[in-house]
């Protein structure tokens, strides 16, 4: 993706059913919204063949400090979040949990453990989902509306997971990456906003991407985010307020502003490179998107527009 390459590009059309998407204004500035998915550095997917669930309580917890590090950038910025957030921290990290609540942000599902939905039946994700979500209630003293799955594992195969989402209480899901990659991606997906099966109860909200050449590129997050040089992702991000009108969604990992984590053996050449590239920029790019861009949580920019919101 070139600085050229941002001067152009079209939208695709969508077998998906849009929902209206007026976006959220400040001063005639679009608010797009922030998103932490809490989970620590050792539970990602890239490290699934290396790491084993059962090793997990054995390993360096490094979650806590590093969210208190997103929560003091947050402050300091003055933007409020929304936090995607595991059962298994919120077990062993309740106060936590508390601080996100108490600091004004919205406390959202990650599911339980990090399992991929496209993992799991429909029975065993419906468990998942209603325990993690009575959990996070329990602790966190606030309705839990979102849900973010791990890995972005809801796709074209199990759009069932909707339903159960819905049925389950959940009002919004924000578990669809519209790009093609290895771990996950549905690129046919609408880019913004829309209903899976029609009008029901729930709206998914994609990762944020840009348009360019007839093909989605990824500018919502990640790995990406460190990947390319910021100048480039701001001008992506831009692109989508002016040319789409429309609210990004930008999400990272609070283990993306923690450089001395420990590293985990035996793992690839291309994971490794994935994982900890640019880990010490972080923190400081994160600094100047709070700066560059309006922000605010996921249900205030989609769920809870005001009259101003047209």
């Amino acid at each position: 993706m070139t600085a050229a390459a941002l001067q152009s590009g079209t939208d695709e059309p969508s077998r998906f059913t849009a929902t209206q998407q007026p976006v959220l204004r400040r001063n005639r500035q679009i608010v797009n919204a922030m998103s932490v998915d809490v989970e620590d550095y050792f539970q990602v997917q890239a490290f699934a063949g290396n790491v084993e669930r059962s090793s997990w309580d054995d390993r360096e917890c490094r979650v806590e400090r590093n969210t208190d590090f997103v929560l003091q950038l947050f402050a300091d910025a003055g933007i409020k979040s929304t936090f995607f957030t595991l059962g298994w921290v919120a077990e062993r990290y309740p106060a936590l949990v508390q601080r996100i609540v108490e600091q004004g942000h919205e406390l959202a599902s990650h599911g339980y453990a990090h399992f991929r939905v496209d993992e799991q039946t429909p029975t065993d994700f419906r468990a998942d989902i209603r325990k993690t979500k009575q959990l996070l209630e329990d602790i966190g003293g606030a309705a839990i509306r979102g849900y973010r799955a791990a890995t972005f594992s809801i796709g074209a195969k199990n759009l069932w997971a909707f339903d159960v989402l819905h049925e389950e209480g959940y009002e919004y899901s924000s578990s669809v990456n519209p790009i093609r990659h290895d771990f996950y991606g549905m690129p046919d997906a609408p880019r913004f906003g829309f209903q899976p099966d029609g009008p029901s109860g729930i709206t998914e909200y994609p990762i944020t991407t840009v348009r360019l050449a007839n093909r989605n590129f990824p500018c919502g997050g990640g790995g990406f985010f460190r990947l390319l040089p910021y100048a480039l992702y701001r001008r992506a991000l831009q692109r989508v307020n002016a040319r789409d009108q429309q609210s990004c969604i930008f999400y990272f990992h609070p283990w993306e502003i923690d450089p001395n984590q420990p590293r985990i053996p035996n793992t690839s050449l291309k994971t490794r490179f994935r994982h900890y590239l640019n880990l010490e920029r972080t923190a400081s790019r994160l600094q100047a998107l709070t700066r560059d861009f309006l922000w605010d949580r996921m249900d205030r920019v989609f769920l809870e527009r005001d009259g101003s919101a047209r």
